[in-house]
């Protein structure tokens, strides 16, 4: 069985105050939450260690959005994954379609951060997806087959073991647009697909792929029931605790 896992990506949100309430009111809820759903939170840098305490020993799992794709060095305002693994993080987020689309995150760049993370013993949550006028054009499974391809190319079957892929269409972020469940399942598959064909499919079958596009407790339950959905990254949802709880009990 694969894991399920609903993640809460915060972005560029909350005070430390903030998010550490935030993760308290979190934690308050657990008991709702069904045993075989695992539970990431990935709050900003600056919270990573006031966050990390309120989630310990818990069944939240604490990432971070990004790292740097240098171990050390003269590189000023990055973060090295040895910082965040000091922090407590067990996951990163790596190549996110804010990251792409607004500072430029090229694939090369992501192959030495998913390499470093994995080094590192933090598992990365590699995102992919399409833009509007790329799934208008009939051209989804092109840019997402070699989203997938320029960055997979580099890792082993055994390291893909330690990847979560999320799906993010990145015309139903933060639009309150959501790819039906059908345009979900669909991609879905096609990337286990492409996992199966290059690493086998018994590492696909153990792949968890995630969906990321205004996933809400009112569309949670019929997107995981798609075959190959196995949770979400959650972005706006993740700021409410009722919400994130509230998808996190859709299973």
């Amino acid at each position: 069985m694969r894991k399920k896992i609903v993640a809460g990506n915060w972005k560029m949100n909350t005070t430390v105050a903030e998010g550490v309430e935030l993760a308290k009111n979190i934690v308050a809820k657990l008991g709702e939450v069904p045993n075989d759903v695992n539970l990431i939170i990935a709050p900003p840098f600056t919270h990573l260690v006031s966050v990390g305490n309120v989630i310990k020993g818990t069944k939240i799992a604490l990432s971070a959005q990004n790292c740097a794709d240098e171990a050390k060095g003269a590189y000023t305002g990055e973060v090295a994954v040895s910082m965040l693994k000091d922090a407590g993080c067990a996951y990163t987020i790596l190549g996110h379609s804010e990251r792409r689309q607004y500072y430029g995150e090229t694939s090369a760049k992501l192959v030495n951060k998913i390499k470093l993370a994995l080094e590192s013993g933090i598992k990365p949550i590699f995102c992919v997806g399409e833009k509007l006028e790329e799934r208008n054009a009939g051209n989804h499974f092109k840019v997402v087959g070699t989203q997938l391809s320029e960055v997979l190319s580099e890792v082993t079957a055994e390291d893909m073991l330690n990847i979560v892929i999320a799906y993010e269409p990145v015309w139903a972020i933060g639009t309150g647009v959501t790819a039906t469940s059908a345009q979900a399942q669909e991609i879905h598959a096609f990337i286990r697909k492409f996992v199966a064909d290059k690493f086998g499919a018994e590492v696909a079958e153990e792949t968890v792929i995630l969906y990321g596009g205004s996933c809400k407790p009112s569309n949670a339950k019929e997107l995981f029931a798609c075959k190959d959905i196995d949770g979400g990254l959650i972005g706006g949802a993740a700021l409410k605790a009722d919400d994130f709880i509230g998808i996190a009990i859709s299973y």
